[in-house]
C-alpha cells in the first residue's frame, strides 16, 4: 500500500512539473514495476502490454468516432444547429443561452469532444450573444459547461475508454449515457432559467430567427440527426456493434461533409486526418500509460488492501460508489476525464467487483464526475478552452458563469445515485 501510495505522490509530483499524464504515467509505472521486480522484467512488460493492448481490436472505435468527430467539425454544422436550437427556444429569457446549451448537446452527440465542443460553440454562440448585451459571465459559463455534455451524450471517447478497462460492453454503456445526457440538458436548461429570473440584465430579449433562416437551419440539422439515429439505432437494435457503429459513422460524417461543400481538396483531408491522428495518438499515449502504472499498482498489492479496508469500514456498496465519486471529484480538479478513469477505475475495479456493484451505472457515474472536474478550478480545462477563444474574457468571469452549471451537474449526479435506474433501464431493456 506505502509503495502506491508513493507511486501516487510521484505522478502528482510530475504532472504539476509540466509532464503529460500519458508520459508520467509511463515513467512511474516502469519505475515502480522495476524496483519491485527488476528493470529487465519492468521492460519486458511494458513491451508486452502496450503490444498487447495496441492489437485490441475493440480500441479501434476510438480512432473512428474521433475521425467522425473531426469530419463533423469540418462541416461546419454547428452554426445550423446553434440558429435551430434558437428557433424554437428564442420566445424564452434567455433564448439564446438555451440554444447554447441545447445546441451543445447536439454537436457533442455527433462530435464526441468536450473541447471540440466549447471551441466551436464559442466561436458561434458568443458573438449573436454579445450583440445582445447578454453579460459575459452567463454567456462564457453556458459555452463552457455545454461542451462537458460531449462526454456523456454517445459516442463518448470516455465511456469507450471505461469500457475497455472495465471489461463492459460500450453498446451497453453508450445506450446508457442517453438518458443521463437528457437530463442533464434539461437541468443546464433550468439553471439558465433561475439565472435569468435572478439576474434580468443578464439576458436582454433578442429577435426571432428570419423564417427563411429557420428553414435552412432545420434542414441543415436533419443528416446529423439522422447520423445520430443511425449510430445509436444500429446498436440498440443489435444490427451492429459499436465498432462498426463506428465506421458507419465515420463514413457518414464524411459524406455529410462532402454534400455541404466542405472536404472537397486534399488540404482539408489531410488537416482532417492530422487532427485525428493527433487526438487518437494523445488519446493512446494516456491509455498505454496507465495500463503500464496499473500493473505496479496491481503488483503494490493496494486494491487487495483496499478491499481489506473496505471489509473492515463494514462500506455498502453504496457508500463504496459515494467514497469513489468523492476522490473522482477532487481528482478532477486536477486531471481530465481520461486520466481520472485510467488511474481511478483500475484500482477501485476488483473492490466494486466483489461488491456486486452495476458497472454500467459507475462507468455512467464516473463519467458524469468527470463533468464537473471539466469546469471546476483550479484547472477547469473547458474553461481555459473558452478563455483561449475568447482572451478578452476574464478567466473569473468564466469561473463565476459555470457555478449553476456546476450546481445542476452536482444534482445529476445525486439523482443518479439514488434512481440507478436513470442509467440502467435502456441498457435492461437490451439484455
Amino acid at each position: 500500500m506505502l509503495t502506491a501510495l508513493i507511486g501516487f505522490a510521484a505522478l502528482l509530483t510530475l504532472c504539476f512539473l509540466g509532464f503529460r499524464v500519458g508520459f508520467a504515467t509511463l515513467i512511474v509505472g516502469f519505475v515502480g514495476f522495476g524496483i519491485e521486480r527488476g528493470f529487465e522484467a519492468s521492460l519486458a512488460m511494458m513491451g508486452q502490454q502496450i503490444l498487447h493492448d495496441s492489437m485490441n481490436y475493440n480500441l479501434s472505435v476510438i480512432p473512428l468516432f474521433i475521425l467522425m468527430g473531426v469530419l463533423i467539425v469540418h462541416a461546419n454544422i454547428s452554426k445550423d444547429l446553434y440558429d435551430a436550437a434558437y428557433s424554437g427556444l428564442g420566445k424564452f429569457r434567455g433564448g439564446l443561452a438555451l440554444a447554447t446549451v441545447l445546441a451543445a448537446g447536439g454537436f457533442s452527440a455527433v462530435c464526441g469532444s468536450t473541447l471540440a465542443t466549447a471551441a466551436t460553440m464559442a466561436k458561434v454562440a458568443m458573438p449573436p450573444m454579445r450583440r445582445y448585451k447578454y453579460s459575459d459571465r452567463l454567456a462564457s459559463g453556458t459555452i463552457a459547461a455545454g461542451g462537458t455534455l460531449g462526454i456523456m451524450i454517445p459516442p463518448s471517447v470516455p465511456l469507450v475508454i471505461y469500457g475497455i478497462i472495465a471489461e463492459q460492453d460500450i453498446g451497453l454503456l453508450f445506450i446508457a449515457g442517453i438518458l443521463p445526457g437528457l437530463l442533464l440538458v434539461t437541468l443546464f436548461m433550468i439553471a439558465v432559467g433561475i439565472t435569468v429570473r435572478v439576474d434580468p440584465l443578464a439576458a436582454p430579449p433578442a429577435p426571432p430567427l428570419e423564417p427563411e433562416r429557420r428553414k435552412q437551419a432545420i434542414r441543415g440539422t436533419l443528416p446529423i440527426l439522422i447520423l445520430f439515429v443511425t449510430v445509436l439505432g444500429g446498436i440498440y437494435s443489435g444490427i451492429f456493434t459499436a465498432t462498426e457503429a463506428s465506421g458507419i459513422g465515420a463514413f457518414g460524417a464524411a459524406v455529410i461533409a462532402v454534400l455541404r461543400g466542405q472536404m472537397r481538396t486534399l488540404k482539408e483531408w489531410r488537416d482532417c486526418l492530422v487532427d485525428a491522428t493527433t487526438t487518437t495518438a494523445t488519446i493512446f499515449i494516456v491509455l498505454f500509460g496507465a495500463i503500464v502504472f496499473s500493473q505496479f499498482i496491481n503488483l503494490s498489492g493496494m486494491p487487495y488492501d483496499l478491499l481489506g479496508y473496505v471489509d473492515d469500514w463494514e462500506l455498502t456498496p453504496f457508500q463504496l460508489v459515494l467514497f469513489v465519486c468523492a476522490i473522482a471529484i477532487v481528482m478532477g480538479m486536477v486531471f481530465e476525464a481520461i486520466g481520472i478513469l485510467v488511474l481511478l477505475v483500475p484500482v477501485f475495479l476488483p473492490v466494486l467487483i466483489v461488491n456486486d456493484v452495476n458497472l454500467i451505472w459507475f462507468g455512467i457515474l464516473v463519467v458524469l464526475v468527470s463533468e464537473i472536474g471539466l469546469i471546476t478550478p483550479p484547472i477547469g480545462m473547458n474553461v481555459f478552452v473558452v478563455k483561449s477563444v475568447l482572451p478578452d474574457v476574464q478567466l473569473g468571469a468564466i469561473f463565476r458563469g459555470v457555478v449553476p452549471y456546476i450546481m445542476a451537474l452536482l444534482i445529476g449526479l445525486g439523482l443518479v445515485l439514488i434512481f440507478p435506474s436513470i442509467a440502467t433501464f435502456l441498457p435492461n431493456l437490451m439484455r
